[in-house]
């Protein structure tokens, strides 16, 4: 999705790779063009034949780096030097839509941003395919998609993956795989229009979608390529990771590590998050997408260290790397992003997967599809995800005197649906010496809580009631005469001097595999 820059005959690539990486260094008269000698409209908004744009899970680990590293630029001085540095070396696109990414009022300040890989091998020579482990070009189907939430006050973020076989609804195109709808939008940009227009339908269409399954307005798209991977983790010196067994996917992603902990960077960093095979029972895309879960925290953990934080070369060197190899939707101010996420604490760096019901499931078509949750189910995890942290609560008034129960009177009424309990209640109230005026049934049976109600003025006779009677609720009712104290007894009710049934909070709806950033146990 990423406009890249156009190359001159014979030149494979647009950046420069390390040595051992790169065939044409040590060729005389290569004539090979660097980044910062190309015009700036080139930089900006270069063509590509289309067709040649994939992505992969593999590659968003890096994006979590053009996230963080923008910490970084919220110094004063030195902050504003990095924050020119990067923007002149990011790509731009135009990836956020006009209308059906609509703004719900849920968000307040906090930023929704759609994050995608991209491991396109259009740019790598052959040498360069074999030492990645590579493969080959295979379309412009988005594989891996992250939501990245950051609240207002940038005290952390949520990441949630995205299966590419996830079954969604494509706006105007009905049911399909989540990682068709870049094509899609891709596809219905006249063929006649710069790349670059052609890339942007592409990540609007994506963003469209994923605004429809969240319920959550999309705020910022970024994209990042597989060299700027390969780039990135050599500059943050490797990410540490932790395998419960040793691993050998060299058939399939080229995997080949020891179990346990272990420094990765570079190629290995990249089959490390590309693999999906042999990995003890199972073969599938969760499989890959912890690995990139775990792969970003790892690069957090470095790009939040003093090895960092205090080296302004080190941050210079981050900053470039990252800002190259990302591409960003026109309206994302990285040193806004920098300042917004300054106050990030680790254990508040939350990974997860997007809630499904079959992981095995086959459309109309035959085809392995994901089914996820339903609309209602997804929109309230993602309602969860972006609620704003509750304001610290009130200091509570001061509990209402008591008085001696021999003055209170009390009408008991049986509201639990359990036969029997207005009579057992009333006999312990009166043991107590409350005045039992009246037993009988509420107005229904399916009161869940405990009720003390009673008129206005009477709050120390409720309270007297209340205090033999822990976990009930007080309210006042107006159509209470005064002087006598309503007692409804719900499901929760156990006995007159016992607590009521504590209930339970309302389900939570969680993805798979939640882990933090603070996390570095193993994984299978």
């Amino acid at each position: 999705m990423s406009p890249k820059n156009p190359v001159p005959p014979g030149e494979p690539g647009d950046r420069q790779l390390p040595a051992r990486l790169d065939p044409r260094l040590g060729r005389p008269g290569s004539g090979r063009t660097s980044r910062s000698d190309r015009p700036a409209d080139e930089r900006r908004g270069g063509t590509r034949p289309p067709g040649r744009r994939t992505h992969r899970g593999t590659v968003l680990a890096r994006v979590v780096a053009g996230i963080v590293s923008a910490v970084l630029l919220a110094t004063t001085g030195w902050g504003w030097y990095l924050g020119q540095l990067a923007e002149a070396s990011v790509n731009r696109t135009d990836a956020i839509p006009d209308s059906g990414n609509e703004d719900e009022g849920n968000g307040g300040e906090a930023m929704n941003m759609l994050l995608v890989g991209s491991d396109s091998r259009a740019d790598l020579t052959p040498e360069q395919l074999v030492e990645l482990n590579a493969g080959e070009d295979s379309g412009l189907n988005t594989d891996t998609v992250m939501l990245v939430h950051v609240p207002a006050d940038g005290s952390g973020a949520s990441f949630v993956s995205f299966p590419r076989d996830s079954y969604v609804e494509i706006p105007g195109y009905g049911w399909d795989k989540l990682n068709a709808a870049y094509a899609y939008g891709y596809q219905e940009v006249d063929d006649s229009l710069p790349e670059s227009e052609r890339q942007a339908g592409g990540a609007q269409l994506l963003v469209q979608t994923i605004h429809d399954l969240t319920g959550l307005q999309i705020d910022h798209y970024a994209e990042v390529d597989l060299l700027g991977f390969f780039e990135l983790t050599n500059v943050v010196g490797g990410v540490e990771v932790n395998l419960c067994q040793a691993v050998d996917d060299r058939q399939w992603s080229g995997a080949f590590f020891p179990a346990g902990v272990q420094t990765i960077s570079g190629a290995d960093a990249l089959k490390f998050v590309r693999q999906r095979h042999n990995i003890g029972n199972t073969s599938t895309d969760f499989d890959r997408i912890k690995r990139q879960q775990v792969f970003i925290a790892g690069v957090l953990r470095n790009m939040l260290s003093n090895d960092v934080l205090l080296n302004p070369g080190r941050q210079r060197e981050l900053v470039e790397a990252a800002s190259s190899a990302l591409t960003v939707d026109q309206g994302l101010d990285l040193f806004q992003l920098a300042q917004q996420m300054q106050a990030v604490e680790l254990d508040n760096v939350v990974f997860q997967t997007i809630p499904y019901v079959d992981a095995d499931d086959r459309d109309d078509q035959g085809r392995s599809i994901i089914r996820l949750e339903d609309e209602d189910v997804l929109h309230q995890f993602f309602a969860q995800l972006s609620a704003e942290p509750e304001a610290p609560a009130e200091e509570a008034p001061a509990p209402p005197a008591t008085v001696d129960p021999a003055v209170v009177t009390v009408d008991v009424l049986n509201g639990s649906g359990t036969s029997g309990l207005a009579r057992s209640a009333a006999e312990e109230l009166t043991a107590a010496r409350f005045v039992v005026a009246e037993t009988g049934n509420a107005d229904n049976s399916d009161y869940s809580q405990t009720v003390v109600r009673h008129a206005a003025g009477d709050e120390a006779l409720a309270a007297t009631v209340a205090a033999q009677i822990p976990g009930a609720t007080v309210e006042v009712d107006d159509t209470l005469t005064s002087g006598t104290v309503q007692l409804i007894l719900g499901s929760d009710f156990n006995g007159v001097g016992v607590a009521t049934t504590v209930q339970p909070p309302p389900a939570q709806v969680a993805g798979e595999d939640v882990r933090t950033a603070q996390d570095q146990t193993c994984i299978n």
